[in-house]
């Protein structure tokens, strides 16, 4: 297991920033860790990294107990934060020695034009990174995250401000990645996390609200919308009298219909036109999106 985190709590004074959070990624797996703003993702991160220190509850990275001055972890860990913090003034290979020497890689002039390779920086390599757009430098806080080869990689946001393209091929370098390591990542593009991610972790107000793949969490929430066309005139009047039925709206040929109870509602319709003589001609569940999935957990 490379990571494990126990009954976290973190407090700011007398407010609870992260409240009991507890999950585990293995290796190999790409999990998502989402959550609206102020939720505590990035102070989660910070904690996992060694960045901060929890109020109380406990990290395990590669089974080595995260502390503040634990430096064994933060040799196994690539840590891309928010704000992606980089020493403008240095130039693109020279910022990634730098790293590179911190972490003791070895071969690093080799090592660092892999990188470089790897994360799309050759055209801008040799200019000082205050002069780069900001999806470069989010490319090059990337490539310091990785220039150590490590066993787990933490990233926040680390797509931000890239353009469609540059969005193409760092998704397919995370993919790449987290074949051998281990990867969290924390963005709020819900794209992102059905292309890459094998996993979604919501957290809501501090608290894990979600723990599953997302095709799971996506179904747990397909019975309760329908799209239903029949071959008759129908009524909203009639429809609403549907056992389960908390919600109908007409469309321009069939209607929508919703139900907050588990069991099928595709049932209940068939059931009901039968004694009404009518023919169905179109009935499909209307499949919540993650980002709607999302908007549910957490509002």
């Amino acid at each position: 297991m490379s990571i494990e985190v126990k009954n976290l709590f973190k407090y700011y004074g007398e407010q609870a920033a992260v409240r009991d959070v507890s999950f585990s990624v293995n290796k190999g797996e790409i999990v998502a860790f989402l959550g609206p703003n102020g939720a505590g993702k990035s102070t989660t991160m910070k904690i996992m990294t060694g960045y901060i220190p929890a109020s109380s509850g406990e990290v395990y990275i590669g089974g080595i107990k995260v502390d503040i001055d634990e430096l064994k972890t933060r040799q196994i860990i690539g840590y891309l934060p928010e704000n992606n913090p980089l020493y403008v003034d240095m130039y693109v290979r020279e910022y990634l020695e730098f790293v590179g020497r911190i972490y003791k890689v070895k071969n690093l002039k080799s090592r660092v034009a892999e990188m470089v390779h790897a994360v799309g920086l050759d055209v801008e390599q040799n200019k000082k990174i205050g002069a780069l757009s900001k999806g470069y430098r989010q490319r090059v806080g990337l490539a310091q995250a990785i220039i150590h080869d490590p066993e787990v990689l933490i990233l926040d946001e680390p797509t931000t401000g890239l353009d469609p393209n540059q969005l193409v091929e760092i998704r397919e370098l995370i993919r790449q990645i987290g074949k051998q390591k281990t990867v969290l990542l924390s963005t709020h593009i819900m794209q992102e996390v059905e292309a890459i991610c094998d996993r979604v972790i919501i957290l809501s107000k501090g608290q894990i609200v979600a723990d599953d793949k997302a095709k799971t969490l996506q179904q747990e929430f397909e019975h309760q919308t329908v799209y239903v066309e029949f071959d008759a005139p129908v009524t909203k009047a009639q429809l609403t009298k549907i056992p389960n039925v908390s919600k109908v709206e007409a469309l321009e040929k069939g209607w929508l219909i919703e139900s907050v109870s588990p069991e099928d509602l595709r049932k209940s319709l068939a059931q009901y036109a039968q004694t009404q003589n009518w023919l169905i001609l179109t009935l499909n569940i209307e499949q919540k999106s993650l980002e709607e999935v999302f908007k549910e957990l957490t509002k």
